[in-house]
Order: C-alpha cells, then structure tokens, then sequence
C-alpha cells in the first residue's frame, strides 16, 4: 500500500459551476476513496410550505432546479391532485407529457454540451447548446418561460397549445434529428472521446442495484428501470421501451443519453398524433387532506415528492428525494479505482445537479 494523499475536489467543479466537494483520497494517481460534502448551500425550499398557499407553491416547486423544473412542478401538482382526487382532462395529461420530454431533450442536449466542454472540443459545445437554443425556442413559444416554463397547475396546465403550434413543433424536432446526428456521431464514433470514457467509471448491473442507482446511469448498467412506466400524465397510452446500455461505463451513460434524446422526439410525435380535445385545467375547490408518494421520471432519473396535507391552505410537508442525491453512492463507487484525471468526466457523466440536492 503506498503512501496516501488527501486532494479536495471543489467545492467550484472544472465544468459545473455549482458547490459540488469531494475530498480525494490518493494513492500515487490513483482514486482509492471519495469523501462528498454537501449542503453548501440551505435555501429552506421545503419549508416554505408553511409560508406559501398550496396553489402557490407550484412556483416553489419549480424553482427547485432549473433544468428539471416542469418535472418538479409537475411531481408537486400531481401528489396533491391525488390527495384532492382531482380528475385531470386528458388534453392537459398529453401537454404535460410534451413538456416533460421538451424538458428532457433540452436537458440532456445542455449536457452533451458541457462533456464537449471538458473534452475541450469547443466546436461540439457550441453545436450541442445551438442545437438546445431551438428547443427552448420551442418551450418559450408554447409555454411562455425558456427554462422555468410556469405551464404546470393544480387540475391541469395554465395554457394550450393550438394544433398549428403541434404540428410546427413536430416538424421543427423531426429537423433537429439531422444535427443530433452529427452531435451524437462524435461522442459515440469519435476515438479520442471513446479512449476517454470507454472502461472508465465501470458500475455493473449489480453494484447499481445495490447502491440505489437511478436514471441514465442505472440503465446504462443494462437495468430496464424508467418510471415514465408507471402510466403517470399520458405515458400510459404511449408506447416506448427504456434506453439500456450494458458496459455500466462512461461511454454506456453517455450512449443512453444520445438515444433517449431520439426517444423523446418520438415520444412527443405520438402525443401530438393522439392529442384529445377538451379543456386544459378543471377548477380545484377545498385544500387537501391526507399524504401521497409520487414518483417520476426526470432526466436524471427517477424523483419521489411526499406531500402531507391537514385541511388548510397551507401543506403540512413536503420533502422531495431528488435523482442526483439517490446517485451520490454510485458516483463514489465509480471514482474509485479511476486515475485522477478521470474525475471530473466520471463525475459529469453521472450528470449531477447540485441544487436539486440543496433544498
């Protein structure tokens, strides 16, 4: 056993900038444990139930995180619909569903981006966020916001969509397919990003499971495992198998991540073809009373919302479990074993969002 060293990692990472630490620990240039800190940063979002009418806290929700914004909004409305027993109109389950893969691709596409960055292929990140810039173009045109969009409600969404916006939409992501060619061509083909990802960061089928993995990076360990299965918003109707990868490496994960954004595209076509008419919201009368787990899938994987009512205007608790806090365990497993220079694209292939954890 040769002499160790302790390096701290963070808490600013190379690529993310968010209060993400790990403290290294060394042997010559080899990872043999990774210590995580977090909780940098307390912004008390889970307490300001207590603050904010139930209605309102839709917009708290929201504001979890960003780039998996409709998704926290929509886990919240649709926890406390259930306490309600709101019966949702079936054109707004299939708008919330466009808007989850919307959320999805633009997800996804930010982080092909930032791997281009931290490969210092400048030319692939400018192409990823170009390619990202159109679809949020697509979210502020249906829903009004870019990256909060705000279209989420208790008994439904707060706007439609008309059927020329559907189809152009269509047609505008059925375009972007040729250009996510080139883009996902490069990561998958290109041999200097191959020799970069291939074999690194291994997580087997096994160790996924027994550490709780969830998303991209349990599936690119060949676990079949997507919550969008569960039928929740207008899943039910479509049809689609969960993108698996067997390697469980670098390259798996990022494999996962190319063809998902494919799936999404297709999964936002069948909508548009089976799109109901009706109204988009039903009006929510009263303020809930009971518990309900709910879970989703987001674009890191799957998030679990507890929301406990008493009868007021204001929910007694809520507590989220977010994707990147369930993956930590498996981030730690992954860098063990890995050269130094490998951690930080071990790290952003797990595809952490440090303030979903920071809540």
């Amino acid at each position: 056993m040769g002499k160790q060293t302790i390096i701290p990692f963070g808490p600013q990472h190379p690529v993310l900038p968010e209060p993400l630490h790990l403290d290294l620990v060394l042997e010559d240039e080899r990872i043999v444990d990774a210590i995580p800190s977090i909780g940098y940063v307390h912004r008390g979002l889970e307490l300001l139930v207590s603050k904010k009418e139930y209605a309102e806290y839709v917009y708290v929700a929201e504001r979890i995180c960003g780039i998996c914004s409709f998704m926290h909004g929509l886990g919240y409305c649709q926890a406390v619909e259930e306490i309600m027993e709101i019966q949702v109109p079936e054109r707004a389950l299939f708008l919330r569903t466009i808007w989850a893969e919307l959320s999805r691709i633009h997800s996804h596409l930010m982080w092909f981006g930032l791997a281009a960055d931290a490969f210092g292929l400048e030319n692939l990140f400018m192409l990823s966020w170009r390619l990202r810039e159109s679809v949020l173009d697509i979210i502020e045109e249906t829903s009004g916001g870019r990256v909060i969009f705000g279209a989420c409600k208790i008994g439904g969404v707060r706007r439609d969509i008309s059927p020329e916006t559907l189809r152009d939409m269509c047609q505008k992501l059925e375009k972007l397919k040729g250009h996510m060619d080139r883009l996902t061509g490069v990561f998958l083909n290109d041999r200097s990003v191959g020799y970069r990802l291939k074999g690194i960061g291994v997580l087997t089928r096994e160790d996924a499971q027994r550490l709780g993995a969830v998303g991209p990076l349990l599936r690119a360990s060949g676990v079949d495992m997507d919550m969008r299965r569960l039928g929740y918003a207008a899943y039910e109707r479509l049809s689609f198998e969960p993108v698996t990868e067997n390697d469980g490496d670098c390259y798996a994960r990022c494999a996962v991540r190319a063809r998902e954004l494919y799936q999404s595209i297709d999964l936002i076509a069948q909508a548009v073809s089976m799109m109901p008419d009706g109204e988009v919201d039903t009006k929510v009368l009263g303020a809930p009373k009971g518990e309900c787990f709910m879970r989703l899938e987001q674009p890191r994987g799957e998030v679990l919302y507890y929301v406990r009512a008493d009868g007021t205007r204001y929910i007694e608790r809520f507590r989220v479990r977010t994707p990147t806090f369930t993956n930590i365990p498996s981030m730690i497993h992954c860098l063990k074993g890995c050269d130094f220079s490998d951690v930080p694209n071990v790290i952003l292939t797990i595809d952490p969002c440090i303030s979903c954890i920071e809540r």
